[in-house]
């Protein structure tokens, strides 16, 4: 994404939040248009007014497009409501019905919307969890898990010598100085990443250099090594491989699995089935692989994420481009 168009995005997401007071706005128009691929109009679709929401990070972006360009070419209403700055902020206006869908990760549910201090270490034991916690306390429907686990990771160059989480809590212990870290402001105080974590690794949190900087910065910052030698990152985001960066191996099992799934209140679940449907075949193309590829078109290419998405939708058949 441009420089011009990440300040255009979030002066759009401070302005939705200015405008609406305690809530958010009801969205704007899809940015780009879709016709039919694979993906064609259903009658109980036309013209229903779908919001589709995301949080303010690329790979967010590019998973509410998708949901977006899929539901047009099914002849639905669809409001674009991405790039909600916050995991919390989206969760709230999801269970206020300010929006109707989105792509959500396991473990952020599992941990963070439902207070669970332990993560199940299966993908689908943890999937199944979740889905059948939310729903039976919050009404929330959780469908379609795609094999994408964007997990939390801690990253490296190879020069630190360090692979393993350990390794880097001993580093802690032994010279602080050469363990510095950047941190995102998210995982800077989520229970599932820097508090969890040192409380995990048993790491004085206190001795540690510690940087406390946007998600974007940390990449590039831990690449060049000036600012910091380690740095928190998202496991399926195109930087690492572009940059050379390592992932140290989570020895302990701390970090629960991410992975992708979709979404919705019961209400709207219940009222529109083929919602389910439509996106099922999408969500199976969902690895690591795919994702971190489109990830990598916005963060190092600087593609707009809409044009992206809309590509790769367009590439394995789902709609066609206008």
């Amino acid at each position: 994404m441009t420089p011009v168009a990440r300040l255009r995005g979030f002066a759009c997401a401070a302005a939705l939040v200015l405008l609406a007071g305690c809530g958010l706005q009801s969205g704007g128009a899809v940015p780009l248009r879709v016709g039919p691929g694979s993906i064609e109009p259903v009658p109980e679709l036309d013209g229903v007014a779908i919001t589709v929401g995301s949080k303010d990070f690329t790979e967010q972006n590019i998973l509410g497009y998708i949901i977006e360009f899929a539901l047009s070419a099914a002849g639905a209403n669809v409001r674009d409501l991405t790039n909600i700055q916050g995991s919390n902020s989206v969760r709230d206006a999801q269970l206020h019905g300010q929006i109707d869908i989105s792509y959500e990760y396991t473990g952020t549910g599992w941990i963070n919307y439902l207070g669970n201090e332990t993560p199940i270490p299966d993908e689908v034991a943890q999937f199944e969890a979740v889905r059948d916690a939310d729903l039976a306390a919050h009404g929330i429907v959780w469908v379609n898990m795609a094999p994408m686990n964007n997990t939390y990771a801690i990253a490296t160059t190879p020069q630190t010598g360090v692979t393993t989480i350990s390794g880097y809590a001993a580093l802690v212990a032994a010279d602080p100085n050469a363990a510095a870290t950047c941190v995102g402001t998210e995982f800077n105080v989520r229970r599932d990443g820097f508090p969890g974590l040192t409380a995990k690794y048993g790491i004085d949190a206190g001795r540690v250099p510690k940087q406390i900087v946007q998600d974007a910065i940390v990449y590039q910052a831990v690449a060049d090594a000036r600012q910091c030698r380690f740095g928190s990152v998202a496991a399926t985001d195109g930087r690492i491989p572009a940059l050379g960066l390592q992932l140290l191996r989570d020895d302990l099992g701390f970090f629960p699995k991410y992975n992708a799934a979709l979404v919705m209140r019961k209400d709207f679940a219940d009222a529109h089935p083929q919602v389910a449907t439509i996106l099922a075949p999408i969500s199976e193309l969902l690895t690591n692989e795919s994702i971190t590829e489109l990830n990598r078109q916005v963060d190092v290419d600087g593609r707009e994420p809409a044009e992206v998405a809309r590509d790769w939708m367009v590439a394995q058949g789902f709609v066609s481009a206008r």
